[in-house]
């Protein structure tokens, strides 16, 4: 059998996984195997988080929201239940960066929902 050198396309292949390794701590940004198993590592996390990403923001919106719904009384599934019975279509985004940064409107939407409920 015909010897194979290691030529242009291999090289090419093992300089963009080491360019991907770039800032990796040891042999890990330097010898070719160690890089290319945690870029492949790597990259797996990548995908997951930005899944998990939005998990978290969502956990974080909630947590303010049922912070700010409970200075008015009322509890998370509440206040939401509240919302909805009202005919206010607010996403949890919203709400959260108004029980931030606006707590005057999030008073005024807890106090509906809140006549909502009592109705």
């Amino acid at each position: 059998m015909a010897r194979v050198k290691g030529g242009f396309v291999t090289r090419r292949r093992r300089n963009r996984v080491l360019k991907l390794a770039k800032g990796y701590w040891g042999a890990k940004h330097r010898l070719f195997k160690k890089a290319n198993e945690q870029v492949m590592k790597s990259l797996m996390y990548a995908y997951r988080d930005r899944r998990q990403t939005k998990r978290n923001f969502r956990k974080l919106w909630i947590v303010r929201i049922n912070a700010a719904a409970r200075q008015n009384g009322l509890s998370y599934s509440k206040l939401m239940h509240g919302l909805k019975l009202a005919g206010i279509d607010v996403n949890r985004k919203i709400l959260a960066d108004l029980a931030v940064n606006d707590i005057n409107a999030f008073n005024t939407l807890a106090g509906t929902a809140k006549e909502k409920i009592n109705a």
